[in-house]
């Protein structure tokens, strides 16, 4: 069901819109991930590991495309207050939760300077940068965020 839903929703939009922006010449394709496709999740492999693979889709596309008048960007955020947002621990809201209509606002933003990552939590950048600065101190920070925030190791 994950992959489906996260990766290959965005593989079907892809081949329905990709053929008539080429003949076009323009065109712009956002992809919503998580910044759980960027960093990881604590609590759902299917989740972290298919936000994954919408950010690598993501990637595929503007490489692929961007040159031929596809702009593409991925969104990435944290805790965003939707109808599937339940209560209860969660690493996403350490910064905070977000309105839908201010992450409307930044993606707008985003799309007219054509920015590839959309962040909605500025804080995911350094996490980015401290996870691929030091990766072995990274994974033991994330530990020590599961403990604080799940009560310790799954079983």
């Amino acid at each position: 069901m994950s992959w489906r839903v996260h990766v290959m929703s965005h593989v079907f939009a892809a081949r329905a819109l990709v053929p008539g922006m080429l003949a076009r010449g323009s065109g712009y394709l956002i992809n919503t991930a998580s910044a759980a496709g960027l960093l990881a999740s604590l609590n759902s492999m299917p989740y972290g590991v298919t936000k994954n693979a919408a950010v690598a889709l993501a990637e595929h596309l503007a490489i692929q495309y961007g040159d031929r008048g596809i702009r593409v960007s991925v969104l990435c955020p944290q805790s965003v207050q939707t109808g599937m947002t339940t209560p209860g621990p969660s690493a996403a809201r350490v910064d905070g939760v977000l309105q839908p209509g201010e992450v409307a606002r930044m993606v707008i933003e985003a799309m007219a300077e054509e920015r590839f990552l959309i962040l909605s939590h500025p804080q995911v950048q350094e996490y980015m940068q401290r996870k691929a600065t030091n990766r072995e101190r990274w994974l033991s920070g994330m530990r020590r965020l599961r403990d604080r925030i799940y009560g310790g190791a799954p079983t």
